[in-house]
């Protein structure tokens, strides 16, 4: 969660972790808006399930009885040849989980069986879902839908047609996070939705091209930047990357705005870029849930 994420990911909400919040909180750029940006729904909270068990055999990370917010470790986590190895494996799964998520995206399904699917898949697969009980985050998964930035709550909603929805994954295997999300489009979406998310998965791309031993973090978000204000998008800087390996959430801190954060990527070292894009001003709420972020103006967001 960041999140993602949200649970950083990331994704990545932490409104309880002061050292987080007073690290990554931002101020958005605003864009003026005289008139709603899509003709979408407003989106609403729904009933959500209780949290699903989770298997005694199961390794679980050691947030995950408690429900605390762990310290985000400070150093960059650099990986020997075993770490390596299992960093793979937890990303591999992971990309798995997420693929098999997405396959399940379609009018008529809820955002809550597509999170007790994905519990099912991980567990099975001797991994513990990452989010569940992160911070008390009551899923399996994060599912943001339309509005929603981030740390979406799976829940009893129905999933329409012409909705986009990022699914945010993350598992805990063998002593290792994998962390991964992306957008998917629910039935036909119009054509500025799809743009949306085209621009946002570019962004990933570019900043992924640029990334390598000796690299200052802050070319990421400068490759970001120019991006979306060549297409006229917002990038919302309120939440942002994170390492990750042992750790769910660790220095180096992204972020996907032009920035001058020092610091250089190192070789075997692990991190996330996870930029949220939006279509208006980049400021954003939380819904009383504390994990569950919309943009204040409606526009669609989306994230990579």
């Amino acid at each position: 969660l960041a999140r993602a994420a949200t649970v950083a990911r990331q994704p990545t909400r932490l409104m309880a972790n002061r050292q987080f919040w007073n690290m990554a909180k931002g101020f958005g750029l605003g864009f003026a808006v005289s008139k709603p940006l899509h003709n979408r729904p407003p989106l609403k909270p729904g009933k959500v399930a209780p949290r699903l068990p989770v298997p005694a055999h199961i390794r679980k990370p050691p947030y995950a009885d408690k429900g605390d917010f762990p310290h985000w470790a400070d150093r960059s986590q650099v990986h020997g040849e075993e770490g390596k190895r299992r960093m793979r494996a937890s990303g591999r799964l992971a990309a798995r989980v997420l693929e098999f998520a997405g396959s399940l995206v379609r009018p008529g399904v809820t955002t809550d069986e597509i999170d007790k699917a994905v519990h099912n898949m991980i567990i099975e697969n001797g991994a513990y879902p990452s989010p569940l009980n992160y911070g008390k985050f009551p899923k399996s998964v994060c599912t943001s839908v339309n509005e929603c930035v981030c740390h979406g709550i799976p829940d009893d909603r129905s999933l329409e047609e012409g909705d986009i929805v990022n699914i945010d994954v993350t598992v805990y295997l063998d002593g290792y996070h994998g962390d991964t999300s992306r957008m998917f489009f629910v039935g036909e979406v119009d054509a500025a939705a799809r743009d949306l998310v085209e621009v946002t998965k570019q962004c990933l791309d570019e900043a992924i091209k640029n990334c390598g031993p000796g690299v200052p973090y802050n070319v990421i978000g400068k490759t970001i930047q120019n991006i979306a204000d060549k297409r006229k998008y917002g990038v919302i800087r309120d939440y942002v990357g994170h390492g990750v390996g042992q750790a769910f959430h660790s220095h180096p801190t992204i972020f996907h705005y032009k920035n001058s954060q020092p610091g250089l990527m190192q070789l075997g070292e692990t991190f996330t870029i996870e930029p949220m894009i939006v279509q208006g001003g980049t400021k954003c709420d939380t819904w009383r849930d504390n994990w569950t972020v919309v943009t204040k103006d409606r526009g669609l967001a989306a994230q990579f």
